[in-house]
């Protein structure tokens, strides 16, 4: 039956450069830790098709698909842990061959387009078939570096860029059209991700001590995180996170939600301002909450973190480092204890809110597929194979 959504290749830049200048077991070794790392990040709604040498194919369906601020952020994050990765091996490097020397020069790029697929299986695995799929593979070969002189990017085909609505989700794209003989002129749009890593290389994390700590709390959601992290920035959804009764977004950038953006949280009357200090898809947010009492307004950070695990997603939330007069603390710190039940009891509907409009908005879907070490030293093998017989 065919098929309407995303299709994706994130692929390994300068490969076959690499391999020309190294040794070949070593390069191996290289290869198959940077697909491994590719395959982590690659995280549902997205899919994993198969892998193709130094590239990784994924897909998903419209229905369940994550927002496009979530989806780009995604890549973002997959792009700075590849970029992090490559620091690290050059760092840790105590051998002399070629192919740790030259381990600096690989980078990565993304392919998204969409359109219409078959899912097709072949020995108990879910294979893209199309001509959006070939659309795409053939797009790996492009014009992008010679015209643009770039090496790391995201290249979105119109269709993908349609469907995203990217003049929403922020990022700056540059227009850009191939010719291809099978498909004639495919326009493109391209953002540079060098940007993207410098500016997020040296970002640092906020840390807190236990003595800080005012509480925390858990609830399970039978929900990947990509997709708990899209409902608690969805206003109506954060109303019965929070038990407010509307919210307002401040302060963005562009129109992306992220660090100095501000959750204006009504309470009736009362606006609770929430500025967003720490912003990391799909991870972890922290706000800074001014709460109103008697005392003074007090400051508290307020930690949404999400843990992957064989349920779906953990989602915690800790109260965290108050600040502001002395009694103020006090009386925010029995307020917090009184309404305990009642804020876990707001934590468990949010999570089960989350997981019926979900249910409600998707078609079931078939299983992840796992892929083993194997599967992955053997497409690295096939690919190291592929650029000698080159």
């Amino acid at each position: 039956m065919e098929q309407r959504g995303f299709l994706l290749i994130a692929d390994i830049t300068g490969y076959t450069a690499y391999l020309s200048e190294s040794e070949l077991d070593h390069a191996q070794g290289t290869l198959t830790d940077l697909l491994e790392l590719l395959i982590e990040h690659t995280r549902p709604p997205l899919r994993i098709s198969g892998l193709a040498g130094d590239a990784v194919l994924s897909y998903s369906l419209d229905e369940g698909f994550v927002s496009p601020q979530t989806f780009i952020e995604s890549l973002e994050d997959t792009y700075v842990a590849f970029r992090r990765a490559i620091e690290l091996m050059v760092l840790n490097n105590t051998c002399q061959c070629n192919a740790c020397a030259n381990v600096s020069s690989l980078d990565l790029k993304f392919f998204v387009h969409h359109g219409t697929f078959v899912l097709q299986t072949v020995g108990g695995y879910q294979e893209l078939v199309g001509s959006d799929v070939n659309l795409l593979h053939r797009l790996l070969k492009n014009t992008v570096k010679a015209e643009l002189g770039l090496g790391a990017y995201i290249l979105c085909t119109d269709a993908a860029e349609r469907a995203l609505g990217l003049d929403e989700a922020g990022p700056e794209m540059v227009r850009h059209v191939e010719s291809l003989a099978e498909f004639g002129e495919v326009v493109t749009w391209i953002r540079d991700m060098h940007p993207v890593f410098e500016e997020r290389k040296d970002e640092a994390l906020i840390t807190y001590g236990e003595e800080e700590v005012v509480t925390t709390l858990e609830t399970t959601v039978a929900l990947p995180p990509a997709i708990v992290w899209d409902y608690l920035n969805q206003s109506r959804f954060r109303d019965i996170l929070m038990g407010s009764d509307r919210h307002e977004l401040l302060d963005l950038t562009g129109s992306r939600v992220g660090e100095g953006t501000v959750y204006q949280c009504y309470h009736g009357n009362h606006a609770i301002p929430q500025v967003v200090l720490e912003w990391r898809p799909v991870d972890r947010v922290v706000v800074r909450m001014t709460a109103p009492v008697p005392a003074g307004p007090i400051d508290v950070l307020v930690d949404f973190t999400l843990t992957p695990i064989d349920e779906g997603t953990r989602l915690t939330q800790t109260l965290a480092r108050l600040e502001g007069p002395i009694l103020g603390r006090a009386t925010f710190r029995t307020m917090v204890r009184l309404m305990g039940s009642q804020d876990r009891r707001r934590l468990a509907s949010f999570g089960h809110s989350i997981e019926t409009d979900y249910a409600n908005r998707s078609r079931p879907s078939t299983p992840a597929r796992l892929v083993g070490v194997e599967e992955i030293a053997a497409a690295a093998s096939d690919s190291l194979r592929s650029a000698a017989d080159g």
